[in-house]
């Protein structure tokens, strides 16, 4: 975004703009949920993150360290649903994939996730099932 008016004041963008930057088809393997099988079976799981940033900045200097770094917000969801924790319901997951991201950057206002088990255990034909919550700092 070019500088506005006066002086290298720049144009107000930023999350409340709608200034996103957008994860998606994260797919990471993890062994989560109810059922006995699900607790000893890794599964694959899909992520999609809308993180909400001011990156009036970063559009204006072209420079990395004037917005969020998506790899480490990749890197720090994956390690949820990897990790050693294994969350029984997909909205408790959902809720700590969302705190990690939060967690990695304060310039993060606030984030979306979208997570799906990608082969539920289910007795109809069904291709995905999951959760999308929002959380804000």
């Amino acid at each position: 975004m070019a500088p506005s008016g006066t002086g290298d004041t720049l144009t107000s963008g930023g999350p409340d703009a709608g200034d996103q930057i957008q994860l998606r088809g994260l797919r990471v393997i993890g062994t989560h949920g109810v059922l006995p099988e699900e607790k000893s079976r890794a599964q694959p799981f899909e992520i999609d993150l809308d993180l909400s940033v001011d990156l009036t900045r970063a559009g204006a200097t072209d420079r990395l360290s004037d917005t969020v770094d998506y790899a480490g917000v990749a890197g720090a969801a994956a390690a949820i649903v990897s990790g050693p924790t294994s969350f029984e319901l997909l909205e408790a997951l959902a809720g700590a994939v969302a705190e990690a991201t939060l967690a990695s950057d304060v310039r993060i206002a606030a984030v979306t996730v979208s997570l799906r088990k990608l082969q539920p255990p289910l007795a109809v034909d069904i291709g995905t099932v999951g959760v999308r919550i929002t959380r804000r700092r």
